[in-house]
């Protein structure tokens, strides 16, 4: 099940099943578990947005790696502005669409409750939902009904769920970039057994609001992101991120 680990591909050297569909038009926003609507009173992108057009950063690209990466006063006001902005959040839903790295799109549901803990909802026929639980994260397949856990500490999306962060302190900020329409920020991890994943973080450039994400794990490729439909306003209900280990049993290794 590994196409689906997604946004946790470089987070454990993993690999998925690619579950390639077509984008439909997607809901208003995410529901609630009681089966409500949770949108409505936004405090980050008001209206009902259409699906984004994710942004693809070039393959070939070669983001600076170096220890002795430096950057300007604007940089570092940038990288700034992305750590108050996360840091700002508790709690976040909303919608994706997510490009694979053989192109693939999917879309769904996502909910943060800080610090820690996610929810990802494929939408239909995908069966896969990816729950951090504020320790540990699983990938779920429930159709198959079974899911593959994985160390929280060792994933990127920690950074996005943390209760307060300063980027440039508490991460190894690699690139920092802005233009018209985004702030984007370079984040890189060695890690001795997995190998080197980054992760690029990517802000609107005048509504300060997150726009997307990309994950590039050990072997180089992407898996991106797009985000819409952010709601901050919402009380999450604490059981959608508890993690069921007695119904779902864990992969045997090979």
């Amino acid at each position: 099940m590994a196409g689906m680990l997604v946004i946790t591909a470089s987070m454990a050297a993993a690999s998925t099943t690619s579950f390639a569909q077509t984008v439909p038009v997607p809901k208003p926003a995410p529901k609630g578990r009681d089966g409500g609507q949770m949108s409505g009173g936004s405090a980050t992108t008001g209206a009902t947005q259409t699906p984004p057009n994710p942004i693809i950063p070039d393959p070939r690209r070669n983001v600076p790696s170096s220890i002795f990466q430096t950057f300007d006063d604007k940089q570092k006001a940038q990288a700034a502005r992305v750590s108050a902005y996360l840091s700002s959040l508790q709690t976040l839903i909303g919608n994706f669409v997510q490009v694979g790295p053989d192109g693939s799109k999917t879309q769904g549901d996502f909910y943060i409750q800080k610090p820690g803990k996610m929810r990802v909802e494929y939408d239909p026929p995908n069966p896969i939902d990816i729950i951090a639980d504020g320790s540990s994260l699983v990938v779920r397949d429930r159709k198959l009904a079974t899911q593959d856990v994985y160390p929280l500490s060792q994933t990127p999306l920690r950074f996005l769920l943390s209760d307060r962060i300063d980027l440039m302190k508490d991460t190894n900020v690699i690139n920092v970039s802005a233009d018209d329409l985004f702030i984007s920020v370079t984040i890189e991890e060695k890690q001795a057994l997995i190998g080197t994943s980054r992760l690029l973080l990517m802000v609107g450039a005048k509504d300060g609001q997150l726009k997307q994400w990309t994950v590039t794990d050990p072997q180089g490729y992407d898996t991106t992101f797009a985000v819409y439909n952010l709601d901050s306003t919402k009380k999450l209900d604490p059981n959608m991120f508890k993690i069921d280990f007695t119904n779902y049993s864990v992969p045997s290794p090979g």
